[in-house]
């Protein structure tokens, strides 16, 4: 292991040297222009010695990762915002067809109106497609996320697609530190990949995405019961990453935090959630606020497919209320996480305050004055009883 001086963008690249990645097949657009970039470079240099393959758009992207994952590769690639969307068809076929394909999706506003800043739409949009989404908060998480995302993705308890998402120019141009890995002690935690089912072979040709009927056939599962298995698939990521971060830590030394990262949480009465870079800042903003004597705490959430709902409950059954910030919004329903919070307590005993938050978005900056200010209108919240609207958008000017 070296610590290395990077770009989130440039660290993403270094991935695919160390968990010896097979295929890449990638398009540019910004901010994630430059992960592909440098896979090309690194493949010209013979460090990187997979298969790089130049598409003429997103949508050929994923489906040339389709088609080398299908052949028992293991593929990668990286994108953002409309190019994300441009993959929509890829996402649910690879993911129904329980490739174990990571994408480093670099979050960017979706357009119109053009932004090409953070904001976390265009991933929060996919996340029905199948595929398990992680948020990522520095650079160093970044590289190490995608190389556990493969142990994760490719456990025959799981098989589905992973996407790993890094704020937009935050964390995509921004340098830092971060401890890279060469392949060969990465040998040691990601064995070469060997699909538990079949694969396609040019020598023993099968048939590939035939019609499966409504109900159950002789020998022949139906629609509904293929779905069920993705279900159980993504659900039984959640106990299958303890495993994987488990092994990462005592190899190392590296840990993340698990699908949530709580920091002062044990004996907090208002938890501030949020999402990506921001969680990193928000630490900040707690340890002043308890400075000030509010007992506060903050939980970064990592993981949002599948949702950590027992960690949740967990968290939620000794807090008097979350204040949960979106760097994005489901349109008339207000944050997707709050609303995903709100539903995980609604089947408990004990029913914390759940304020949504909406801001950041298009790249506004969040300060850490900023996120006391969220934090202290919550307790406001809750010292009055007197709730407020359904979300509240931050700083409208």
């Amino acid at each position: 292991m070296k610590t290395e001086l990077m770009s989130a963008n440039y660290a993403a690249a270094r991935t695919v040297v160390s968990a010896r990645v097979e295929v890449v097949a990638a398009y540019p657009i910004t901010p994630a222009t430059t992960v592909p970039e440098q896979i090309a470079l690194l493949n010209e240099k013979g460090i990187f010695k997979g298969e790089f393959i130049r598409v003429e758009s997103e949508h050929s992207a994923i489906f040339a990762c389709i088609g080398a994952s299908s052949t028992g590769a293991r593929a990668f690639t990286a994108t953002s915002s409309n190019g994300l969307l441009l993959m929509d068809e890829g996402l649910h076929w690879a993911a129904a067809a329980r490739l174990p394909i990571v994408v480093n999706n670099v979050n960017r506003s979706v357009s119109p109106s053009w932004n090409i800043h953070v904001s976390h739409d265009d991933a929060y949009s996919k996340r029905d497609t199948g595929w398990i989404q992680f948020y990522v908060s520095s650079v160093d998480e970044v590289y190490h996320t995608i190389i556990q995302s493969f142990k994760l993705a490719e456990d025959e308890r799981v098989l589905m697609p992973v996407m790993v998402n890094a704020d937009g120019f935050v964390l995509s141009h921004t340098l830092s530190s971060f401890d890279y890995l060469e392949p060969e002690e990465v040998d040691k935690f990601l064995p070469p990949y060997t699909p538990p089912h079949w694969v396609m072979d040019p020598e023993n040709p099968i048939s590939h995405g035939n019609m499966v009927f409504p109900e159950v056939g002789p020998n022949l599962p139906g629609y509904q019961e293929f779905r069920y298995g993705m279900h159980e698939g993504t659900l039984n990521a959640l106990k299958v990453y303890e495993e994987v971060e488990k092994e990462y830590k005592k190899l190392f030394g590296k840990y993340f935090g698990g699908p949530i990262d709580c920091h002062k949480c044990d004996d907090a009465e208002v938890v501030f959630t949020s999402q990506g870079s921001m969680g990193a800042e928000a630490k900040d903003a707690v340890d002043e606020l308890r400075e000030e004597g509010y007992k506060i705490g903050n939980a970064r959430i990592r993981m949002i497919r599948p949702f950590p709902t027992d960690k949740i409950r967990e968290l939620g059954s000794r807090v008097k209320a979350f204040a949960s910030f979106d760097r994005g919004v489901s349109y008339g329903f207000g944050g997707p996480v709050a609303n995903d919070i709100r539903s995980t307590m609604y089947h408990t005993k004990h029913r914390p305050i759940i304020k949504s938050y909406i801001g950041g978005l298009g790249g506004r900056d969040m300060t850490v004055q900023d996120i006391k200010t969220v934090i202290l209108d919550t307790f406001t919240a809750l010292e009055s009883g007197e709730l407020g609207p359904e979300e509240t958008w931050h700083d409208l000017r």
